[in-house]
């Protein structure tokens, strides 16, 4: 979702909105956008439901304008990008430890005033309120006088923090090894919208054709549904990253293959435009009704779309080859989606694995000898990528690597396995790219 330009709290140039107290009557007045995005950030960080789950529970979202809701999703995702900044920022000016709601106040409001272009008096005055609104009014003294000092010091209060690292749980940070620094960095930005092109349409004007033929927007830029082209299924929104593992499964005209596991149906639709018979695999009904509505835009009525748990569902007669882009952790879109940093457990990751290991078993039984799969992952964890595909070695399937010649486009994304990692700050000064791991392999 996009905000619009006013209320939105993001950098526009025009003038911030004015939710703030009614002095006339001493209530505050309405302020969708705030009262959104406090529903989301307590939804995430008191609850653990991920951002949009949290945006759904939302009561203010319910009856918000469009451009609020965006507003407040965007205002949200930029508290949780930087959270473990505005917690330390925050500390010298606590003497004890808020309640929780409280301190989704004070998030918000250290948000507004170091990380967006809000003035600082809006940004307390309506952090102030939003305090109000929320029952909290024995804290708006103090939400008051802590956000006025933080606002004395203005963005000198980042000066010497280490905001890469305070921004990343340690757990993660410790996971990512040598890498970890740079995908920190990246992930306290914004992503921007990357299209993957139909065959033969042509690309909406105005974007940047990245290595490997994606066509990107800086962020906040476009609407895609506004794009020339979008109505007739000219293009569909996948990052850079997620596009390589149907490209590497490098299918062929006529061949039976499975998306396992496939909404919202991007890399389905790259199978399907590759010529080949391709069963869509969907367990969640949700999600297989937005991919349903995904291949129609696109004219895939063709794609056969089977509403089943993967790990059970085999084909009539083996296949020729399968992609398996596993549900993970996806730490790996943490730019897109940075609740996953504060709601995901170490132990979430050995139940994660447990389930890739079921499907890779599973895309094995349903190969014919010869058959390929391609294991993908949006994850940055080692245990669902590197660690999955020494597992499926051990099942019997047959590594497959990728060749320099398929990766020239992006050689530093090809391990010395062959096998394909990529990470938020590779190709940093062009806008990065989701995190993601692959590996081929072959049924003996």
């Amino acid at each position: 979702m996009k905000p619009s330009p006013s209320p939105s709290p993001r950098p526009t140039g025009r003038r911030p909105d004015k939710g703030r107290p009614d002095r006339r009557g001493g209530k505050a007045a309405p302020d969708p956008t705030r009262d959104i995005a406090f529903d989301i950030v307590e939804g995430v960080i008191v609850h653990r439901r991920m951002l949009d789950t949290s945006l759904d529970h939302s009561v203010a979202a319910r009856t918000a304008e469009p451009r609020d809701r965006a507003a407040g999703h965007r205002l949200a995702a930029t508290v949780l990008r930087h959270m473990g900044t505005a917690n330390e920022v925050l500390s010298p000016f606590l003497k004890r430890e808020p309640p929780e709601p409280v301190r989704v106040v004070l998030l918000i409001g250290v948000a507004q005033l170091l990380f967006l272009d809000t003035p600082a008096h809006a940004a307390v005055a309506t952090s102030v309120a939003l305090a109000r609104r929320r029952g909290l009014v024995p804290f708006a003294g103090l939400v008051n006088a802590v956000l006025r000092r933080v606002a004395a010091g203005g963005t000198g209060a980042l000066d010497g923090l280490d905001q890469a690292r305070l921004d990343v749980p340690p757990w993660l940070w410790q996971s990512w090894g040598k890498l970890a620094r740079p995908i920190a960095r990246a992930l306290g930005h914004e992503p921007p919208l990357d299209l993957t092109i139909r065959p033969g349409a042509e690309a909406p004007p105005g974007g940047e054709v990245m290595p490997g033929g994606s066509v990107r927007f800086a962020a906040g830029t476009v609407k895609v549904v506004d794009l020339p082209g979008f109505a007739e299924g000219a293009f569909w929104v996948q990052d850079m990253a997620a596009s390589l593992p149907a490209r590497l499964l490098d299918v062929k005209a006529g061949e039976r293959v499975a998306d396992l596991c496939a909404a919202p149906g991007g890399k389905t639709a790259q199978l399907a435009f590759a010529g080949a018979e391709v069963f869509a695999i969907e367990r969640e009904g949700r999600r297989i009704e937005r991919l349903r509505a995904n291949l129609a835009r696109l004219g895939l009525s063709g794609v056969q779309v089977i509403h089943e748990d993967a790990a059970k569902w085999r084909p009539d007669t083996p296949l020729d080859a399968i992609l398996l882009d596993a549900p993970c952790s996806a730490t790996g879109t943490i730019r897109r989606h940075p609740d996953a940093m504060w709601i995901k457990r170490p132990r979430d990751i050995a139940t994660m694995t447990e389930g890739q290991d079921r499907l890779l078993a599973a895309s094995r039984d349903m190969l014919r000898p010869g058959g390929r799969v391609v294991y993908a992952v949006c994850s940055l964890q080692p245990e669902e990528g590197e660690q999955r595909a020494l597992a499926a070695a051990a099942m019997g399937l047959v590594p497959d690597p990728f060749t320099p010649d398929e990766l020239a486009f992006l050689p530093q994304a090809r391990t010395p396995e062959g096998w394909l990692r990529t990470h938020p700050g590779m190709l940093a000064d062009l806008g990065g790219m989701d995190g993601f791991f692959a590996a081929r392999f072959r049924r003996a």
